[in-house]
């Protein structure tokens, strides 16, 4: 059975294989026939299978048997896998549309790809072929979607004018399934040309429908505003804002409206939607900011007005001139002028508008004045009334700067104004001197001693001086006490003195009777300084002023002058009884007069202040005081200890070579020549050019001739380059120039010393003709000669000019010359060697000085605080003691202890050193955060020290770094700008103009402002 069953199979088989070739041909039809049913039907995806397996019937290497089924097939397949997005399929399909040749089959795969690319947004591929594919192959509901679809495309592209006329065909299409879309683009390429009749016919066509509803209202709004009918805008824009449909663009309507309602002065409805739009943006239009502020302002909300406008201060256009007009307004409206000032700045910078700008010019001006800017504000009115000459604002403009003139600090600007009001106004030529006396204390304060001087005249010699003519003669004796011209300090200080006018400051009473007794001094006079120093105080006590200690100690002096010993030692016993810092001196004078009776007790007295005072700097003169007096009682042996004291000491170098010529007669009396000669020549050669070296040189020609040695006595003077005879002509040549000298004829005196020194370089008298050129020199303002003379002076040592040349050549090279560097070597030298107390604290007061000029504030330091410890200094001395002291902790990062420094300078003075003080006060105090009571200490600056352009212009840069800390960008610009385009000093100005642009630069990060 199982045999005929395989047997019947076989036999099937046999027959099924004769009959292949037809039933295959049937089949592929079929499935062809399918495949093209298929992809007509657009099932792709199993057109795309069945593609396949016909392709495996058809092999192309029997192509040419059935080449148009291939051909087909080979469509087919390319045209499915576009259709299912199979990877390298559009590449197949550019390849088959380039390479085939069968146009039609050419222009619908173009078709079918453009589709492809469409739907990848590949809209450029998507244009490109449907201009391949055209139209002709299409069927109608395929050209309307190529025709979409590309229009769509150069929408995408931007290619509006292409896109339009292929939307306007499908918008007329009414069953067109993209009839709406159309539309809506149509419209926006409409809108976009402004055709906005055909734009809103196709918006309100389509408003309404779900996909635009959320956009279309807006355009809409839009085309109504652009057609001028503004109240349409308005209506329709409540009328969607009304409805339940967010929209996509509702901000831009809100906007829209806000600024319709806007123009319309409407502020009421423009505030909340203009606000809202601003709410809800991260950055605007200056354009709406000033719109939203105008209606706060408007509003009456006054804050959030402020707040708006402060973010438009960068503007320089007219807009921007009006927000800081309006701003300075609301700033007075909230009484913050300050503010307002600032405010007032930026529109007055500002010409957009000229007559805001005059009237923001005068406001600012005015509110400076008000303010106490009197600098800003003397030098904006003079402008105001330079530019504006006949303004409304004339009259009280010009009050207001006679107002500045009698009220300013700057009286240095306020003098420079005066000079370009002649002939002079009557209203100020009765403050005219006031500022005269103003400016003559600042300079007295800076130490410009003869520039004071001029002023001072000029006021004693104007008939308008009026209260201030006593204080100038106060100050005029002042400074001619200084100069050392007595007579004239007198005179001056007498008048004031019997004017009986009230204290002011430093010109009061006591003060005048007190440079009187010390004029009267110098002169000599004790019986007269006696009176005055009574005047100033006839008792001490603990608690006496150093002035009145000073006053009690020289009335004791002139008292022991005019030999009221008695008198004198009563008044000395009274200062040690209180421990007064003149203890040691007032012990001192009363050895001296212990001394006229008895040198034994001068002796004991004097020892005894030793033990009493060790630190004193008197223990020297005393040393040298007790030798002497053993040597007054020929007790030589007793003398050589303490000269020896004096030449081992390291103070008071000055003594030296007298304690040397002592030491050398002590030696000579005992009858121990070689000890003398050792002494006397050791001062012939340490200080060959002083008094005591002359007088040696008779000695030791004496002893010398004595020992029956004469060469030795040449051989060491030729050593020491001594001339051991004078010649007549040396004499004679210096005689007669001398004379001269002493007939203060300078320029024949001139002529006689270079003849001299010519003649006789080596000369007897060479260090004199070299001191007296000198002082001719400086006579004659030759500083530069002067110094030449001087400096070799003091070159050659302790001479009895040394001290004077030294001090002479520190001055010149301090005041004249401004050599900072050569002043402190001269002041230092004198410091080290000079024995007269008033050369000494000449010394100190010019070496902290130099060391202050020349920024060297920690050396500075240590001879500043030996100043403060000084007797009898001046308020001065006290100001740039502690100004360098608190530069000296400053610079150690010691702020705490650097403003306590600053605040004891800034109490008590007024000049530079004052205003450099209450700068650097305000400096550390910003550096310690402590921002409120730095803006103080700055402020202070600016308003009191008006005069001091580097401090002031310094104190208002940081302000507005101040401000920057306080994220107050609108002020610290302000700030800034008025530096920029005020400052007198270039590196500020430079300064300043980079923290403004860093300024504006931080703000818009921080701002509203679209950039």
């Amino acid at each position: 059975m199982q045999k005929f069953l395989l047997g019947l199979c076989l036999a099937l088989y046999s027959l099924s294989s004769i009959g292949q070739a037809t039933n295959a041909i049937t089949d592929a039809d079929k499935k062809y026939k399918e495949v093209k049913e298929l992809i007509s039907q657009q099932d792709y995806a199993f057109a795309y299978t069945l593609v396949k397996d016909l392709k495996k019937q058809y092999p192309e290497s029997t192509q040419s048997d059935h080449a148009y089924i291939n051909d087909d097939l080979n469509y087919f397949e390319i045209l499915c896998a576009v259709k299912l997005n199979q990877a390298q399929a559009k590449e197949a399909a550019e390849v088959f549309i380039t390479s085939v040749n069968n146009n039609p089959r050419r222009q619908m795969m173009s078709f079918h790809l453009a589709h492809a690319y469409f739907l990848e947004n590949n809209f450029a591929s998507a244009i490109k072929y449907y201009d391949i594919a055209g139209y002709d192959n299409l069927s109608n509901e395929q050209i309307a979607d190529a025709k979409f679809e590309k229009a769509y495309a150069y929408f995408n592209e931007k290619q509006f004018a292409a896109a339009k006329p292929l939307f306007n065909e499908i918008h007329q299409l009414p069953n067109n399934k993209y009839y709406i879309p159309a539309n809506y683009y149509y419209g926006f390429i409409s809108y976009y040309d402004k055709d906005y009749e055909q734009a809103l016919k196709s918006f309100q066509l389509v408003e309404m429908e779900e996909a635009y509803k959320s956009i279309v209202p807006y355009y809409i709004a839009e085309i109504y505003y652009f057609q001028g009918k503004k109240d349409l805008v308005l209506s329709y824009g409540e009328s969607v804002l009304s409805r339940s449909t967010s929209l996509y663009y509702e901000k831009q309507l809100k906007l829209l409206m806000g600024q319709i309602y806007f123009e319309n002065k409407n502020y009421a409805k423009a505030l909340p939607l203009l606000e809202d739009y601003a709410n809800g943006s991260e950055k605007v239009t200056k354009e709406i900011l000033y719109e939203l502020s105008y209606s706060y302002y408007k509003e009456n909300k006054y804050a959030k007005a402020i707040d708006g406008f402060k973010q438009l201060s960068n503007e320089k256009d007219s807009m921007g001139q009006n927000s800081m007009y309006i701003l300075g307004d609301l700033y007075l409206k909230t009484d913050q002028k300050e503010n307002a000032r600032n405010a007032f700045q930026y529109s007055a910078y500002n010409s957009s508008n000229p007559k805001q700008q005059r009237i923001s010019r005068f406001t600012y001006a005015k509110l400076n004045y008000e303010l106490g800017y009197q600098n800003i504000a003397l030098k904006e009115m003079r402008g105001f009334l330079e530019e504006y000459p006949n303004s409304e604002y004339d009259t009280e403009a010009k009050e207001i700067m006679v107002n500045l003139l009698t009220k300013t600090n700057n009286f240095k600007e306020a003098l420079a104004m005066i000079k370009n009001l002649q002939p002079m106004p009557a209203s100020l030529q009765k403050v005219y001197p006031k500022i005269l006396y103003g400016r003559a204390i600042e300079e007295i304060n800076d130490q410009h001693l003869s520039e004071a001087d001029v002023l001072l005249t000029n006021i004693i010699s104007n008939a308008n001086a009026g209260t201030v003519l006593p204080y100038a003669h106060f100050w005029k004796g002042e400074i001619a006490y200084r100069q050392m011209r007595y007579e004239e300090a007198i005179r001056n200080l007498n008048v004031f003195a019997e004017s009986g006018v009230s204290a002011q400051g430093e010109a009061n009473r006591t003060a005048a009777n007190y440079n009187l007794a010390y004029s009267w001094l110098q002169k000599e006079n004790f019986a007269q300084a006696k009176t005055y120093f009574d005047k100033v105080t006839n008792s001490v006590n603990a608690n006496a002023s150093a002035l009145e200690q000073d006053a009690y100690l020289r009335a004791a002096d002139s008292r022991f002058m005019l030999k009221e010993y008695a008198a004198a030692t009563n008044m000395y016993n009274q200062i040690i009884q209180y421990q007064l810092p003149q203890a040691d001196y007032a012990a001192y004078q009363k050895a001296m007069i212990t001394g006229i009776k008895s040198s034994t007790d001068k002796i004991a007295a004097l020892n005894n202040l030793q033990k009493s005072y060790p630190q004193s700097n008197l223990l020297q003169e005393v040393n040298m005081e007790i030798a002497q007096a053993y040597i007054a009682d020929e007790k030589f042996s007793a003398a050589i200890p303490y000269l020896n004291k004096v030449l081992v000491s390291g103070q008071a170098d000055g003594l030296k070579p007298k304690a040397y010529l002592k030491l050398g007669l002590s030696y000579y009396n005992n009858n121990n020549n070689k000890e003398a000669l050792i002494n006397y020549e050791t001062l012939i050669n340490k200080y060959p050019q002083s008094a005591e070296a002359d007088e040696a040189i008779d000695i030791v020609k004496n002893i010398y001739v004595e020992e029956g040695r004469p060469n030795a006595y040449v051989d060491l003077m030729q050593k020491n380059g001594i001339s051991i005879s004078v010649n007549e002509a040396d004499s004679l040549t210096y005689a007669s120039a001398e004379l001269k000298y002493k007939d203060d004829n300078c320029s024949a005196a001139l002529n006689g010393f270079a003849n001299y020194l010519s003649k006789f370089p080596q000369g007897k008298f060479v260090i004199d003709a070299q001191y007296n050129s000198a002082v001719c020199l400086q006579k004659n303002k030759d500083f530069k000669g002067a110094l030449d003379y001087y400096a070799n002076v003091s070159s050659r040592g302790l001479s009895k000019y040394f001290e004077n040349a030294s001090l002479e050549a520190a001055r010149i090279n301090y005041f004249e010359l401004q050599d900072y560097t050569q002043a402190k070597k001269y002041f230092s030298l004198l410091r080290a060697n000079a024995v007269n107390q008033n050369n000494l604290l000449e010394a100190l007061r010019g070496l902290v000085r130099s060391q202050y000029l020349l920024k060297d504030y920690k050396e500075a330091n240590a001879a500043a605080q030996d100043l403060l410890n000084q007797k009898g200094i001046s308020t001065d001395d006290k100001s740039i003691a502690n100004l360098v002291i608190g530069k000296a902790q400053q610079q150690a990062g010691n702020c705490n202890d650097a403003i306590t420094a600053f605040k004891n300078v800034a109490a008590i003075n007024k000049s530079a050193w004052g205003a450099e003080a209450r700068y650097e006060l305000a400096y550390c105090q910003f550096t310690m955060n402590s921002l409120t009571a730095a803006e103080s200490s700055a402020m202070k600056v600016i308003k009191e020290t008006g005069s001091y352009d580097l401090w002031m212009t310094k104190s208002y840069i940081l302000l507005g770094d101040i401000f920057m800390k306080q994220k107050d960008y609108f002020n610290a610009k302000a700030t800034f700008e008025s530096v920029s385009k005020n400052a007198a000093i270039d590196n500020l100005r430079i300064e300043a103009q980079q923290k403004l642009a860093a300024a504006i630069a931080e703000e818009k990060l921080q701002s509203k402002v679209a950039n």
